[in-house]
């Protein structure tokens, strides 16, 4: 583990960004910290930005570009293949937000998805015990006004 990695971890880290440009590159940063295997939580209300912030994650591990991102809103799940540090990594984004019951959470095979080698990011997780007590963290987003966010990041230890 990185040594960033590791003073991350246990810590609560705040950013405040002013625009979509300004979170995605927070998103770029916090791939320092989010060594595999990550379940994380995003939190934040309708459009603050959680998707912004994938888009910033994903390009830094080279999993794809900023526009190629998109909400999994209605597909549940998108799977991208990157790598960090010369690794192969695999970026699992959901968004549970229409699933109204652990029965249908289980249908995505969460389990499946955290293997060694993956960060997943769960948005609208908060809403389910299970993902809950297997999270390793939460990246939180609150609209500040107009476009500027907070983004408060927590990493258990």
């Amino acid at each position: 583990m990185s040594e960033i990695a590791e003073a991350a971890k246990g810590r609560k880290h705040q950013f405040t960004t002013s625009s979509g440009l300004d979170t995605i590159e927070v998103g770029r940063k916090l791939v320092e910290w989010l060594v595999a295997p990550q379940l994380l939580v995003l939190t934040g209300d309708l459009g603050t930005g959680k998707t912004t912030l994938v888009k910033g994650i994903a390009e830094a591990l080279e999993a794809a570009e900023a526009e190629e991102v998109t909400s999994p809103t209605f597909t549940l799940l998108h799977e991208y293949d990157g790598q960090r540090a010369g690794k192969p990594v695999k970026l699992f984004h959901l968004d549970v937000y229409r699933l109204e019951g652990e029965r249908q959470l289980d249908t995505l095979g969460l389990e499946d998805l955290c293997t060694d080698d993956a960060l997943v990011l769960v948005e609208w997780g908060e809403k389910f015990q299970s993902i809950r007590k297997r999270a390793t963290g939460e990246i939180a987003i609150r609209s500040l006004g107009g476009d500027a966010r907070q983004i408060t990041v927590t990493l258990k230890s």
